[in-house]
């Protein structure tokens, strides 16, 4: 008869008795990164293992589209949400209405910096900042250049302050005039590059906080006549996977998004299973958890 009647099981109205929805939200920047591209198919394949379906939501780095994604998956009464906040998230309260109705959070990459009552999945960016670092300086590299993330955003804290430890280790300055700070685009490491090698002494080595802002670097390294290696040394960070199929292939960090999905995933299940934990549980009890990162050593350095 259930066939018959083309019958099907309403989740809302099932929802509203059992007070779930076995639907998880999650909001990310770009769903064209591959970074969160890596991540959003690891939680959707192992939430399905824990029969929970996923609602995935792109903020397109909008903070304004991040509140009413925010607003839009409360009203779907979603039994958590997953988010990686836009580079411009400076204050979550647009989160309150989900936390301080039970509705738990997990942030992952981009969190906050100061206390919240959630749980926070991010790879070790600390680390990863400083072995980039690390690296350009035991080759030999005194000169280079830093091109950063927005310092609001807590991946560009953190791989900011690791290169900061590296070159204070070896003893060597950060000048103002190559260290930038902007989105990582390829049109605005394009104009970094520019600026750069718009008189000498050129740097000798560049760290990008990110692939698409280090493969733009080798791009204008090469219009450029500028031998890389041989002149010019570039690390990237995240691993795509144009990374190692550009020539020279790129030094870059690898974040393991897979295991942060996992990770992800892990947590967001036994905060689910434990009835009522959201209620005892303070700021300072909420999990903060830190994943590995890898140095990816290859011919740009």
């Amino acid at each position: 008869m259930v066939e018959k009647l083309g019958y099907k099981r309403n989740a809302m109205a099932s929802g509203l008795r059992s007070n779930r929805t076995n639907t998880v939200g999650l909001i990310v920047p770009r769903l064209s990164m591959y970074f969160h591209a890596e991540i959003i198919t690891t939680i959707q394949n192992e939430l399905h293992t824990y029969g929970y379906n996923l609602i995935i939501c792109q903020s397109n780095d909008s903070l304004e589209v991040e509140k009413e994604l925010a607003r839009t998956l409360y009203a779907s009464c979603v039994d958590a949400v997953i988010a990686a906040c836009t580079l411009f998230t400076t204050d979550f309260s647009h989160f309150d209405q989900l936390t301080q109705n039970n509705i738990p959070v997990i942030f992952y990459d981009r969190v906050p910096v100061k206390p919240y009552p959630a749980c926070t999945v991010k790879g070790d960016d600390f680390r990863g900042g400083y072995l980039a670092a690390a690296h350009l300086l035991e080759l030999g590299c005194r000169r280079i250049a830093y091109i950063s993330g927005p310092l609001n955003c807590s991946i560009y804290i953190d791989r900011f302050a690791g290169f900061q430890k590296a070159m204070q280790q070896y003893d060597v300055p950060i000048l103002s005039s190559r260290v930038f700070y902007h989105e990582l685009s390829a049109a605005n490491a394009r104009k970094t590059m520019k600026k750069l090698f718009a008189k000498k002494p050129y740097p000798d080595a560049i760290f990008a906080a990110n692939d698409v802002s280090a493969l733009e670097a080798l791009h204008f390294a090469k219009d450029s006549g500028i031998r890389v290696p041989g002149e010019l040394k570039i690390v990237g960070y995240s691993n795509d996977p144009r990374s190692s199929i550009v020539t020279p292939s790129m030094t870059t960090i690898e974040q393991f998004p897979a295991n942060i999905g996992k990770v992800i995933v892990n947590e967001l299940v036994k905060i689910l299973k434990t009835e009522n934990g959201d209620d005892a549980t303070t700021i300072a009890g909420f999990p903060k958890i830190i994943t590995p990162v890898e140095l990816i050593k290859r011919m740009s350095t």
